[in-house]
């Protein structure tokens, strides 16, 4: 069983398939295939990305529960 890629381990792999394409050295089936990987690999990332942003977005409320940050009115 594979284990899963860390998000920087996706980053480096979507950099160097980027870095393929556009030297240019691909001929089109590889090129294709390798765009097919890429785009996975970015959605992937961008839901890492967005699962991450929601988790940090959270605050403990005054009864220590996890509720969406909003910003509070300061009250003199």
């Amino acid at each position: 069983m594979s284990k899963e890629m860390k998000f920087e381990e996706k980053l480096e792999n979507l950099e160097n398939i980027v870095k393929e394409l556009e030297a240019g050295n691909v001929d089109l089936d590889d090129a294709i295939n390798k765009y097919t990987e890429a785009m996975k690999i970015a959605k992937e990332c961008s839901q890492k990305l967005d699962s991450a942003t929601k988790a940090v977005n959270k605050i403990l409320n005054d009864n220590n529960e996890l509720e969406d940050f909003k910003e509070m009115e300061i009250k003199d």
